[in-house]
């Protein structure tokens, strides 16, 4: 994975085109691109998410911003009784207690995300 600005990239090689190919993960729109070479294409994703950022801007219109810090998560009510008596137990609120759950587990397991 690449990090540019703020928006993450998937890197795939495709070994019967010799070449590699690449994808924004954090838009609904959509940002590609792709070389044959790994300094290339780290220059080809760069272009890509400036092209857009200008695109958006010659359109008068704000980019999609990869992350607002917020998203919904749909409990069983079981599991969202745990997580809340486990906040509390911990004088934490739900919001606190679940982001250091999530932090915790992805310190482990996240792939390195080079610039």
């Amino acid at each position: 994975m690449m990090e540019y600005k703020g928006y993450i990239a998937n890197v795939e090689f495709d070994d019967g085109a010799r070449i590699f190919h690449g994808d924004v993960l954090n838009l609904r729109d959509v940002i590609t691109f792709e070389a044959d070479t790994v300094d290339d294409l780290l220059q080809a994703f760069h272009d890509s998410v400036d092209d857009y950022l200008d695109f958006c801007a010659e359109r008068g219109e704000d980019p999609e911003r990869p992350f607002s810090g917020k998203f919904i998560v749909r409990l069983g009510t079981e599991l969202h009784k745990k997580i809340y008596i486990k906040a509390k137990l911990e004088k934490k609120s739900l919001n606190s207690w679940v982001s250091d759950a999530l932090e915790a587990v992805l310190s482990r397991d996240l792939p390195k995300i080079t610039p």
